[in-house]
């Protein structure tokens, strides 16, 4: 994969387009990953020798495709992390959901992750709090779809997929929590906002997917 969609870069970070499909860190698969990816690109854009330092600061699950942002150095690695644990790194997603969304709800739930499943699922007694905020932007009455804007304030596994379909809102395409329709998952971390590590100044992406509902809405 040679054609890497690269929003911003310099000497401390790196912004890129996640596909769908495609590792955030290589496991046991073997399958590329975008570490790998990134690397062999700064190896060969710089002509750099021996190995590439890159930093992985936040994830997204392997079918979701968005921005990622990647610290070149470790300290722009130590100070980005940093950021994802104080909750100032801020993630957009969209979503399709089945349903008829609200105008806007707040979602809180404690979740836990089954290790063995790799599921995650409500749990009152032992799990992590799990927020997030959506506003509805459309809802498409003949498919009965919603396309919804998603802030997540905290980052849990599944946490998006699992508060939406525990809400009777599964996502369209989701195949561990959803219906079970044979299709890509529509989520989309579709904007990241965090503080560049070394000037400080507040950054903003957005990269938008090739959704056909996107075209009923501005954003």
């Amino acid at each position: 994969m040679n054609n890497l969609n690269v929003l911003y870069e310099d000497n401390h970070i790196i912004v890129v387009v996640k596909p769908c499909n495609i590792l955030s860190q290589g496991d046991d698969t073997k399958d590329i990953d975008m570490l790998t990816i990134i690397k062999n690109y700064i190896k060969e854009k710089y002509n750099k020798p021996g190995n590439v330092y890159l930093g992985l600061v936040h994830r997204l699950d392997r079918p979701v495709g968005g921005v990622m942002v990647f610290a070149k150095t470790s300290k722009a690695a130590s100070r980005l992390s940093e950021e994802v644990r104080n909750n100032f790194v801020h993630k957009n997603y969209l979503a399709i959901v089945h349903g008829q969304t609200l105008d806007s709800e707040v979602l809180i739930d404690k979740i836990s992750k089954d290790e063995k499943t790799n599921n995650s699922y409500i749990d009152l007694e032992n799990g992590k709090e799990s927020i997030l905020m959506y506003k509805t932007l459309y809802y498409d009455k003949s498919k009965d779809l919603s396309l919804v804007d998603v802030d997540l304030k905290t980052g849990r596994h599944h946490q998006i997929r699992l508060q939406m379909a525990n809400r009777g809102y599964p996502l369209y395409g989701d195949q561990r929590y959803g219906l079970g329709e044979k299709a890509q998952i529509a989520l989309y971390a579709y904007k990241l906002k965090f503080i560049h590590p070394v000037t400080k100044e507040e950054m903003e992406f957005k990269y938008l997917p090739d959704w056909e509902i996107l075209k009923e809405v501005n954003l």
